[in-house]
């Protein structure tokens, strides 16, 4: 449904972001904000901003930013119509029944019809594998020793040889070629027509955390390449938003996953009563399905193959989960492959008292970097202990890092005050420079350019900002400053809407601003403009010597003079370089002259 802006806008105003926020992340009151721990990324201290006045956050770490709908979206991984209901039924807001335009219809129609088509889809592989066409896929399922209940209660079927019986199955039930093109599941060729995508393959339906099949993946019975495949992508399927088995963990009552490699591992876990068990979808673990975990527990359990392949997968998912704030530990499976085959072999009892003794991710990565190096050999161990030294001064606590450094030297057989020594000198030598720690800000090397360009684009976010807190800036700016004089292409759309709102109606509404903006980074970048702490950054980036712990008239008029001055002459500058049009030329003089006598006073009327 499409709602009009009168019942969005009740919606905002019936949810206070604070409190919105507060029952999900501890907030506690700094000044005219409240501050906690970023909900969408890991950090020891507080980043995490909300505005009260303004109804947005921000966070100074991740650069998360946004509305109280924004908020939801991201938090509970909701479109913005599951967030603008989930909050009208907090607030007790009815929401009506608006009427669709066509391309609206057309839109929930088709996605309609695709789950109509993968729901029969399912039924007709689940009811092949029951027959003979389907015997070879019933037949290795049973070698996988799953039972009839298991293979009924994730739906598992089969697709028959003949690449066509699925298209031919679904045209007898009335659909035709234009939505079972969106479906992903035939191609068409112009001259065999046609055909399935998925032929002879056990098929496992990929469902999504209501349970609706939204796509497939099937494992080949034969040599061909590639052994599994998956639907590609359609209006439905994400396969880096989704995980396999997500529907029936999340009702699993378990405070922590089981993340695993393949759908087998799932199915298989979830037969031995492990039914918190979830799987990437044929790709490496994403942001997004780290970001759909934490809508549910906050502890992961790595359970993935025990060779080579896996424990890089493991070391590249660590970091993922890490910043999504999950906790990581690493279940050990050696030395059989996978958990199927160590169930298998020793039981359920034997894979719990692997979850028991997991370790966490530091150990886990501890031992898979001590395996590079000789332990043996004096100069080996040495440089083991120097990319061990390197990790812990990534942790911000001091004695986290003391704690994982003395159980370190204990493990691998040095003294612990030798060890501690070791990396407090390391950690003393970047600080001095003498070791060089390649960073993304040498990568990106500032050259004097993009130090000025830096400093122009804060001088026009900070106007914005100021604009947003103080409407009385308008009047004071008329004539001088307008919105084409913000060159950036962000802070251009957005001081066009700013100026719009104040010229409409006398007041602004940032809070309404990111909306604007379809880029979910130019929706951050946004919000981030109308969270600033203004008198913080004007303390941090405009005061001097005599003037450095206060706000007051003088030295904010003194900024504002200085932020105009800047953002002005910069624009005159630009539409001089880019522009041939005597018109604009005699203009940008005139305006150079006036800038030269500018002067802002912020005195009341």
């Amino acid at each position: 449904m499409i709602y009009n802006d009168d019942i969005k806008e009740e919606v905002r105003a019936r949810n206070d972001i604070v409190d919105v926020i507060s029952s999900r992340v501890s907030l506690k009151r700094a000044g005219a904000n409240y501050m906690g721990l970023c909900p969408f990324h890991n950090e020891k201290s507080p980043s995490f901003s909300v505005n009260r006045s303004r109804q947005m956050y921000h966070c100074f770490g991740c650069g998360a930013s946004g509305d109280v709908f924004m908020f939801v979206e991201e938090f509970e991984n909701f479109t913005f119509p599951e967030a603008l209901k989930y909050l009208a039924d907090r607030a007790g807001v009815e929401l009506p029944q608006i009427e669709l335009s066509p391309e609206q219809k057309h839109r929930v129609s088709v996605k309609q019809r695709l789950l109509e088509i993968y729901k029969q889809a399912a039924g007709y592989y689940y009811y092949l594998l029951g027959t003979p066409v389907g015997a070879r896929g019933y037949e290795y399922l049973k070698k996988r020793e799953l039972s009839d209940e298991t293979i009924k209660k994730f739906g598992l079927g089969f697709s028959d040889s003949g690449g066509g019986g699925l298209y031919k199955y679904l045209k007898s039930k009335g659909y035709d070629d234009s939505i079972l093109k969106q479906s992903g599941l035939f191609t068409y060729d112009e001259r065999k027509g046609a055909y399935d995508k998925f032929w002879n393959r056990v098929m496992f339906p990929i469902m999504d955390i209501n349970s609706k099949v939204i796509g497939f993946g099937g494992r080949v019975m034969s040599d061909a390449k590639p052994k599994y495949l998956n639907s590609p992508e359609t209006i439905l399927f994400d396969k880096s938003r989704n995980l396999f088995g997500v529907n029936y963990a999340r009702i699993s009552r378990k405070d922590y996953f089981i993340v695993c490699e393949g759908y087998m591992d799932v199915i298989s876990l979830h037969q031995a009563g492990f039914t918190n068990a979830v799987a990437p979808l044929g790709t490496a673990l994403t942001p997004s399905q780290a970001m759909l975990i934490k809508r549910y527990v906050n502890t992961v359990y790595l359970s993935f193959d025990s060779d080579e392949a896996g424990v890089k997968a493991a070391l590249r998912a660590i970091p993922i989960f890490k910043d999504a704030a999950v906790t990581v530990k690493v279940i050990n499976l050696k030395p059989y492959k996978d958990p199927d085959e160590l169930i298998k072999a020793k039981g359920i009892d034997e894979y719990q008292k692997r979850i028991d003794d997991a370790i966490n991710s530091f150990y886990f990565e501890t031992s898979v970097e001590a395996g590079k190096y000789d332990l043996k050999d004096p100069e080996s161990k040495t440089k083991f202990f120097n990319a061990i030294a390197t990790k812990l001064l990534e942790f911000d606590e001091e004695i986290e890092r003391n704690i994982y450094a003395d159980a370190v030297a204990q493990r691998y057989g040095v003294d612990e005050k030798e060890f501690r020594r070791m990396i407090n000198h390391m950690g003393a030598k970047m600080v001095s420079g003498d070791i060089k720690v390649k960073t993304v800000e040498q990568d990106n090397y500032k050259s004097e350019k993009k130090t000025i360009d830096d400093a122009i684009k804060l001088s026009q976010s900070l106007i914005l900002t100021w604009l947003g807190d103080d409407v009385s800036l308008f009047k004071k700016l008329e004539g001088i400053i307008t919105p084409d004089d913000f060159k950036d292409p962000v802070y251009n759309k957005a001081a066009h809407i700013l100026y719009d709102q104040y010229n409409e109606t006398g007041s602004v509404a940032p809070v309404k601003i990111p909306g604007y903006f379809e880029n979910p980074e130019q929706q951050a970048q946004v919000a981030k403009i109308f969270t600033t702490d203004l008198e913080g950054e004007l303390l941090k980036n405009y005061s001097d010597e005599t003037q450095h712990d206060q706000v007051d008239k003088n030295f904010k008029e003194r900024a504002i003079n200085q932020l105009v001055s800047r953002v002005k002459n910069y624009s005159i500058e630009y539409d001089l370089r880019n522009s041939t049009d005597i018109e604009t030329i005699r203009r940008c003089s005139q305006d150079k002259m006036k800038l030269q006598k500018l002067h802002i006073s912020l005195n009341v009327g």
